[in-house]
């Protein structure tokens, strides 16, 4: 039998006690790491501070409200991270990570676009529609949908200033039916991170710059309650069309990876339908039902 060297057995020994070693640092190191998800006290939201209907720093938008009530039932306090809703917002809020901590600013945000490239997305809890939101009167009584709005008498339609924000299904329905010689665009973004696209219409509107605007659902919900006194601001839904795409669904968006908290909020949104349907409902904001129509 071949001996082994004792400076051998020794050099193994000393391996074996820096394999211990590093080994105990690295638990005690991943231990530190903090995950993805970490504070199971706090429901910790990225939202726009200043974007009605959807979400303000005063918690008066729709999103608030879903995410008061999620918190709630995962018996957790909310925490919001705010950021205007403009090119940046994902990697300033979800994807940024505290100096100090190094944990992730926030874990949810309430309200993005199905399928949304920059996170992964939980199933949909929203399933809305653009609308057309106007100053009600007496020519105006016949429109019971958008698309109504065709029908009315040439020298009635001819007369019309009609707001449309660019980039939208709505400059696409205007180009079809001949009638961009009457829209008055605007854009999603304007100088001002405190501006909202509800309220540059319903400026607009009020100051009767525009006869109408077409706008996403829940903005139009928003609007029919901001009329001037003495005035009565009306809203006629898009219905889902194979030629324009009007209706969108909103799911909730979360880091890309974070499996087991995706399933959290889908299983939340799963047995919380009906009451997230109520809180929208409270905000006018039209539904398309299961069927693919507008929810009456």
């Amino acid at each position: 039998m071949r001996c082994i060297p004792v400076n051998f057995v020794a050099t193994l020994r000393r391996a074996a006690l820096l394999c211990a070693f590093l080994e105990t640092c690295c638990v005690a190191i991943c231990a530190a790491q903090p995950s993805a998800v970490q504070d199971t006290a706090a429901l910790r939201v990225c939202a726009d501070p200043a974007d009605l209907p959807s979400s303000n720093d005063k918690g008066e938008g729709y999103e608030n409200k879903i995410a008061a009530a999620l918190a709630h039932d995962l018996g957790r306090h909310v925490e919001y991270t705010f950021f205007p809703q403009r090119i940046g917002f994902v990697r300033n809020t979800l994807r940024m990570k505290d100096e100090q901590t190094q944990q992730f600013k926030c874990d949810v945000i309430i309200g993005v676009p199905r399928g949304y490239e920059l996170t992964a997305t939980t199933q949909p809890y929203m399933h809305s529609t653009y609308a057309l939101v106007f100053a009600a009167r007496d020519d105006f009584n016949s429109l019971k949908n958008a698309d109504d709005l065709l029908k009315l008498p040439p020298e009635t339609l001819n007369k019309l200033r009609i707001g449309v924000f660019t980039r939208s299904p709505g400059v696409d329905w205007l180009l079809k039916h001949s009638l961009m010689e009457h829209a008055v665009p605007y854009s999603h973004q304007t100088g001002d991170a405190n501006e909202s696209p509800g309220g540059v219409i319903g400026h607009e509107l009020a100051a009767r710059n525009i006869d109408a605007a077409i706008v996403w659902g829940p903005i139009a919900g928003m609007l029919l309650g901001q009329a001037p006194p003495g005035s009565h601001w009306s809203a006629v839904p898009f219905n889902p069309s194979s030629e324009f795409k009007f209706d969108y669904e909103i799911s909730m968006g979360v880091r890309f990876g974070e499996k087991d908290w995706k399933d959290t909020l889908d299983r939340w949104i799963s047995d919380h339908q009906r009451e997230i349907d109520a809180i929208l409902t409270s905000y006018r904001v039209p539904l398309i039902d299961a069927s693919g129509k507008v929810k009456q």
